[in-house]
């Protein structure tokens, strides 16, 4: 017989999005249960956000020491035989993070009150679904649903992953063998972050772009330094390319991929070892009955359709993070499954944010919060502009961070000097961003902020610069 389960709120998907809601209703008294197919964590703890980064200070590790040990070393320190990368060691240290960090959830769900239940959700109507998994077997019926569901990677049908020759970011993160060269499809920030880490690593890396430029969600300005870097480590760069297929041809460890673009009219035909396939992420709408919970989809017919408290049409039933639309980021999933947690509750909360900060890990980073120069003109803004490079910066000096060409740049409204964005480009750049959200959501003039004493030597050091350079008085800069 079939056990049920009632609860006051049934969360579907133990992501970033779906377990903060889980403990946060909990924790406010509310009877909850979170069911979770895989592990809990989501793809970004498991497959995705967290795995990539520690992949990638490994291979700027690994980068560092190849200086140490070229060309009688680098800071004075040298390294007597060069440094050596196994894939399988660094992808064991790899999973050993993913595990800590999936028990952490588990624990922190557990300490809460939350039930975690491992298995499928099919729903049968708007707050009843049947469970199913390893001896799970169990109908239950919730008060209040969140659905968090995420996110997949994009496969191209002409072109599937295989994980073997063809794959995925999944797949490119357990590598048991650092290929020697690899072809990425897609010069979004997925592909580029792997491909900053496999090029330091020391593959051959080729990028094959459908759009006229690599990163198309910065402007040219900050993305440039990326550019320059990409160019440096000889990785080549197809734009206006698109990818027409893959074949595996040879035998035994001489097999190829053989893919073929086309670009300027032309096919084009590169041999690698592995194809990285890196074109966007979609909605996970399918599989678990969405269609029987009558809730409608926006207009393009890709997300859920929310409001400002991320509600959909259905009462009681709530859509959070990646399925609910851009941008699919993991820190928006989470604010919007405590705010969802507290309205349930009883709190009056909505999520209405100037802005979600947006960080690419490459080499070198780059942040960017609230609106570009660009965008602040369409909204018909007048403004003026601040740009500090890091290159006058102490810190970044004592830190080989300036090699980057990068910058901080600061865009306020000319009248009021309320500071409408910040965009930042360069190594370590990333931790930035903290401060530069504080800002648009405290709604700072620059004046807030240049007399705001921030600490030296430190990076934060070149915000307050930039936004003095915005006033026309930067003191380390001409």
């Amino acid at each position: 017989m079939e056990e049920t389960r009632k609860c006051q709120v049934l969360v579907v998907g133990a992501g970033p999005g779906g377990y903060v809601a889980a403990i946060r209703s909990a924790q406010l008294g509310l009877d909850t249960v979170i069911v979770e197919g895989d592990k809990a964590g989501g793809t970004c703890l498991i497959r995705g956000c967290i795995p990539s980064k520690a992949i990638i200070h490994a291979a700027d590790r690994f980068e560092a020491l190849q200086k140490h040990s070229n060309d009688g070393g680098h800071m004075g320190i040298s390294v007597d035989a060069g440094a050596e990368i196994d894939m399988k060691a660094l992808v064991g240290w790899k999973d050993s993070i993913v595990t800590r960090l999936n028990k952490g959830v588990e624990a922190l769900l557990k300490g809460s009150g939350a039930e975690l239940i491992n298995g499928w959700a099919t729903f049968t109507g708007p707050k009843k679904c049947t469970v199913e998994g390893e001896n799970v077997n169990v109908n239950i019926e919730a008060e209040n649903v969140i659905i968090a569901t995420g996110s997949s990677h994009i496969d191209l049908p002409f072109m599937p992953c295989d994980e073997e020759f063809i794959l995925s970011s999944t797949g490119a993160l357990d590598l048991d063998k650092l290929p020697k060269s690899a072809a990425i499809v897609g010069g979004g920030y997925i592909g580029l972050e792997l491909g900053c880490a496999l090029s330091k690593l020391g593959t051959e890396v080729t990028v094959v772009e459908g759009m006229d430029s690599i990163l198309a969600i910065m402007d040219k300005e900050i993305r440039r330094p990326l550019e320059i870097w990409l160019k440096k480590h000889k990785v080549t760069i197809h734009t206006n390319a698109l990818a027409r297929g893959a074949e595996i041809k040879g035998k035994g460890a001489s097999r190829k991929v053989h893919l073929t673009f086309q670009k300027e009219g032309e096919e084009q035909t590169i041999k690698v070892d592995k194809v990285l396939v890196t074109v966007g992420r979609k909605p996970n709408t399918k599989g678990w009955g969405l269609e029987n919970m009558g809730i409608r989809m926006d207009t393009g017919g890709r997300f859920i359709r929310i409001d400002h408290q991320c509600r959909t049409n259905v009462p009681g039933v709530f859509s959070i993070g990646d399925v609910a639309g851009e941008p699919m980021l993991a820190h928006k999933a989470s604010a919007q499954g405590e705010m969802v947690a507290e309205i349930i509750a009883g709190h009056n909360r909505e999520f209405d944010k100037v802005a979600i900060p947006a960080i690419v890990f490459t080499e070198p980073e780059i942040v960017s919060v609230g609106l570009s120069p660009e965008e602040a003109k369409e909204r018909g803004e007048e403004i003026i502009i601040g740009k500090f490079p890091l290159a006058a910066n102490s810190r970044a000096l004592t830190l080989g961070a300036e090699k980057t060409a990068g910058f901080i740049r600061v865009t306020a409204r000319e009248s009021d000097h309320v500071i409408l964005g910040v965009q930042a480009v360069g190594s370590h750049v990333a931790e930035l961003h903290g401060e530069f959200v504080l800002a648009l959501e405290m709604g700072a003039l620059l004046e807030d902020i240049a007399d705001t004493v921030h600490a030296h030597p430190t990076m934060t050091e070149a915000f307050h610069e930039g936004v003095l350079k915005t006033l026309g008085h930067a003191i380390h800069t001409a």
